[in-house]
């Protein structure tokens, strides 16, 4: 019962994934389909049922944009573990505020960047134009996309029949 099911829309867009407890709630109260079943059979005292693998709701749902969460390892990873400033690839990296906090600076995709130790400290608490340094990219919140979202569940093997219903193709 541990076991992850990928659910779809009704126009088969990847919504997110969800147990198998909860994809026999969505079955059983006929708001999905099954598309494809996992290997797993799970038994009751009466009969026994094949997991589901894929389902597909009966009706479309509208949901906001999925966002990345904001967190050092995701500033890190967006800006490609590079100082935005000089360009310095390492493992010592921190995370600079553009606008200082104390300057009104907010902690937001926009205004965080990746920087080196030497590069943090010369800009301090200053604007890069008052340091006199220049980010290499604007800095920007980074776009969520199935790949980042459901490629984690694809390591497990009993998931490789996604990968159809998520556009990635065939190893």
């Amino acid at each position: 019962m541990d076991s992850d099911v990928l659910v779809l829309n009704a126009d088969y867009e990847p919504l997110n994934v969800c147990d198998v407890r909860r994809a026999f709630r969505l079955l059983f109260g006929e708001k999905a389909e099954v598309l494809e079943y996992d290997h797993i059979e799970i038994r009751t005292p009466r009969t026994t049922f094949r997991a589901p693998s894929v389902i597909r709701l009966q009706y479309r749902i509208r949901r906001p944009r999925p966002r990345v969460k904001l967190s050092r390892r995701e500033i890190l990873a967006r800006d490609g573990h590079t100082c935005q400033y000089c360009g310095h690839r390492g493992s010592d990296l921190t995370v600079d505020h553009v606008v200082p906090r104390h300057r009104g600076g907010q902690h937001t995709w926009e205004n965080l960047v990746t920087a080196c130790r030497p590069c943090n400290h010369r800009k301090g608490g200053r604007l890069p134009d008052e340091a006199h340094m220049r980010l290499m990219h604007v800095p920007a919140e980074p776009r969520s996309d199935v790949y980042s979202l459901f490629v984690p569940y694809l390591a497990d093997p009993r998931n490789a029949g996604w990968r159809s219903y998520l556009f990635l193709g065939h190893d």
